[in-house]
């Protein structure tokens, strides 16, 4: 990695301050990364949806269980735009087979699961190591990262969480309440409700997943830092340009 073309200011920071640089690398990164983002996902998105044919709850378990696929994508533009470097749908194209289907069954089984998998998954998709050398190298970044990579994993759930209650709530909002009835929720409208309610889940994936990824990726920045001194090197760097 060639640390005097990172576009960041490295120093080590506590975790979830470098958390706080993902958010601010995705805002000012937001065109490509919601552009690429949304090429990918609206798709996906649209086939999970139309699943609720066979069965109600099916859409929002497929979008749950797609979103470290989707993440893959978005991972890809912001690490371009760490170095400076601008992401179009043609860069995204043509890398579609190492982001889009590298390692793709371990990223909908075992990773999926992963309470860090933000944290961990620049390991498995930059760093081009073998199966058992990124092993090595994720249980040496969780040595003092994983309860932070946790506890921004959890604080992300819970953020995910509310928004999809509070536009469900836009909805029952705009239902019309029967006379007689004290609410607009009633037994007969809950099954009508699935599906609206899945989209609101969608429109949240939508909208936050970049901002989990980017955390997550600057939080493992961090501790490469720590781990390696980034920092020194590129101030050496900056301080004596190669010539």
């Amino acid at each position: 990695m060639q640390i005097n073309a990172l576009a960041l200011r490295m120093r080590p920071r506590p975790p979830l301050e470098a958390a706080d640089l993902g958010v601010r690398l995705c805002q000012s990164a937001w065109r490509p990364v919601y552009l690429c983002y949304a090429v990918v996902a609206v798709p996906v998105i649209a086939l999970c949806l139309s699943t609720y044919e066979f069965s109600a709850w099916l859409p929002g378990v497929l979008l749950w269980w797609a979103k470290p696929w989707f993440d893959r994508t978005i991972l890809f533009v912001l690490s371009r735009s760490a170095f400076g470097q601008h992401t179009g749908l043609s860069d995204l194209w043509r890398a579609q087979r190492q982001v889009w289907w590298g390692q793709i069954l371990l990223t909908l089984t075992l990773r999926r699961l992963s309470p860090w998998r933000s944290f961990s998954q620049p390991v498995h998709q930059l760093e081009g190591l073998s199966l058992l050398k990124a092993r090595r190298r994720v249980r040496q970044l969780r040595i003092d990262g994983t309860r932070s990579a946790v506890l921004m994993t959890s604080a992300y759930s819970a953020a995910e969480t509310l928004l999809t209650l509070a536009l469900c709530s836009l909805i029952l909002w705009a239902l019309p309440v029967p006379e007689g009835a004290a609410s607009p929720l009633t037994q007969e409208m809950l099954p009508h409700l699935v599906l609206p309610a899945a989209l609101a889940y969608a429109a949240v994936v939508l909208f936050l997943e970049p901002f989990y990824v980017a955390s997550g990726f600057a939080m493992y920045l961090n501790r490469r830092t720590q781990l390696e001194a980034w920092d020194i090197e590129q101030e050496f760097r900056r301080a004596f340009p190669a010539e």
